[in-house]
């Protein structure tokens, strides 16, 4: 399986001012296999140690943190003679021994030669806890499911996917059906790797709803497990909520679908944790259109995305049939589900800030603004190949941004600094 993180590493190990690597993402999205993979790919050797139920390691790191002795003891645990230039160092589920996030530090000042990569399922909220390592001797990647392009070049779809990057739109226009088809199997399985693997290997999407199924089960372990006791049922609450509120036509989060007379205070925590986990992307609302875009933001109106289409499907009980023939029933539903992927796609993309605009009458919204540092570009989404953009052509005349994207099902089309980006294609948003 392909992932274009794997570039990201590669380099990232170039860098000759690199610092240990901590990688970022929701449980099962792939981080461990992404580590193993770039030890194979780029390394000679590998040591691997995982962290979770290690008293050994545990009781190496309780001890002072110098970096010569903590590398004999690792090399001692692994068997290994550890060469800086050749051997990549994987600290997985490092969440579980604070002492080894703290050794970060000391590595990048003592012994910058080592590379180290860490991960944890949990790892950013063990961050956001206040974890003891300094900022800005370690650097960060972040990791999502697999984006739609991953998914064509897991699925035997290579070609097209190249296609994609290289913005041919005469020929992708030609392909449309091959793109509209693969898009519809994306929307039901999602970018979680185990399902997408199943997917590739069977094309049964009965086994893929399990996988689903297990994925969920084992987030909603983990909200027992390792959340505080007196916010687990907020988070459960709030998790449960979800598809509903994407089901609204207006996708706000709204505290009285979690539980009648809710208030914000009373979630807040809850809406945290789960964002912390990688499980859900908050978008705020912003009301106006200048660069920052962050300068705009109203922290009291946003809505909640989960971290995978595919599992949004799942929640909500979708057969695959629904999805893949098209259904009456199911219009309301299709633009939320429209939506998750487009988020999905847009949080894929490096220094992207992801907002949605209402002004303050309500009379006007735009599903997403996304600031590229020097732009602002409105994108407004539509399901189908409906192409009416109520709210896009207000938006325009009071900020005459110099290019506006609808994204549907329609053709690429380029009119006047409007521009038709087919939902397939909306990965390639900053490239237009």
């Amino acid at each position: 399986m392909y992932r274009t993180a794997i570039e990201k590493l590669m380099g990232w190990k170039k860098n000759p001012h690199r610092k240990p690597l901590i990688i970022e993402g929701a449980r099962q999205v792939g981080k461990t296999w992404l580590m193993k993979e770039f030890g194979q790919l780029a390394y000679d050797d590998t040591v691997y140690i995982n962290f979770d139920s290690n008293p050994r390691m545990t009781e190496l790191f309780a001890s002072d943190l110098n970096t010569k002795r903590l590398i004999m003891g690792i090399e001692l645990y692994s068997g290994r003679k550890i060469n800086p230039e050749n051997t990549l160092i994987i600290f997985d589920e490092v969440q579980e021994v604070p002492r080894a996030l703290s050794s970060l530090k000391y590595f990048c000042e003592d012994a910058p030669e080592y590379n180290i990569v860490c991960a944890g399922s949990l790892l950013g909220i063990a961050l956001h806890e206040g974890t003891s390592f300094p900022v800005g001797k370690v650097d960060f990647l972040k990791l999502y499911p697999l984006s739609f392009k991953e998914f064509l070049i897991a699925t035997g779809c290579e070609q097209f996917a190249d296609l994609l990057d290289k913005q041919d739109f005469g020929m992708i226009t030609a392909f449309r059906q091959t793109y509209i088809d693969a898009l519809k199997h994306y929307y039901f399985v999602g970018g979680m790797p185990e399902a997408v693997q199943s997917f590739a290997d069977n094309r049964d999407f009965g086994k893929v709803r399990e996988i689903q199924k297990k994925i969920i089960q084992a987030y909603e372990q983990d909200f027992s497990k390792h959340a505080p006791a007196d916010i687990v049922p907020k988070i459960r609450m709030v998790w449960n909520s979800i598809p509903s509120q994407l089901a609204k036509e207006n996708k706000k989060f709204v505290y009285g679908l979690v539980r009648e007379g809710a208030r914000a205070k009373d979630y807040e925590t809850a809406i945290m944790w789960l964002s912390d986990c990688g499980l859900v992307h908050k978008v705020s609302r912003v009301n106006s259109a200048g660069i920052p875009l962050k300068a705009y933001e109203d922290l009291k109106a946003f809505k909640l995305y989960l971290v995978d289409v595919g599992l949004l499907g799942c929640m909500a009980g979708i057969h695959q049939s629904v999805i893949l023939d098209g259904n009456d029933l199911f219009v309301e539903f299709k633009g939320a589900l429209t939506e998750q992927y487009v988020c999905q796609q847009l949080k894929t993309i490096d220094d992207l800030g992801i907002y949605y605009y209402t002004n303050d009458r309500g009379s006007c919204e735009i599903d997403f603004v996304v600031d590229t540092g020097s732009r602002i570009i409105p994108i407004e989404v539509k399901a189908e190949v409906n192409l009416k953009a109520k709210s896009l052509k207000p938006y325009r005349e009071k900020f005459q941004p110099k290019l506006a994207v609808r994204t549907s099902m329609s053709d690429y089309k380029e009119q006047d600094g409007l521009v038709n980006l087919p939902l397939y294609a909306i990965d390639q948003i900053t490239m237009t």
